[in-house]
């Protein structure tokens, strides 16, 4: 079992930044990815950025160069640091967890608001 608990999010103004952290707890050894998803309202979730255990990144295209992803394990944090955004970012932003390849741990999702 792996339990994440995100923070981090809030209302923004276009151009701004924020940086979303989740911090995992339980099983972390077994994790060998780790993530951020979206969901804006009426629209399906979506890959925003992942890490690997050796630190390999995949980001969406619409994030690609205004945000990084990154992970410290001494804190068991996952980062998420976005930059220059806009209101299409607007979303609930969910950390997940992955052990091997289909387990999946979610956390509770976290706001973020991005003002015109």
């Amino acid at each position: 079992q792996v339990q994440l608990v995100e923070s981090g999010g809030g209302l923004v103004q276009y151009g701004g930044s924020l940086r979303l952290s989740c911090i995992a707890s339980g099983s972390i050894s077994s994790i060998n990815v780790m993530g951020w998803y979206r969901q804006a309202p009426g629209k399906e979730r979506e890959l925003v950025a992942r890490i690997t255990s050796v630190g390999g990144t995949t980001y969406a295209d619409s994030v690609k160069g205004r945000s990084t992803i990154s992970r410290d394990n001494a804190k068991n944090t996952l980062y998420l640091q976005m930059n220059s955004l806009k209101p299409e970012d607007t979303a609930v932003y969910y950390c997940f967890a992955q052990i091997g390849t289909y387990l999946q741990y979610w956390g509770q999702g976290t706001q973020v608001t991005v003002s015109s």
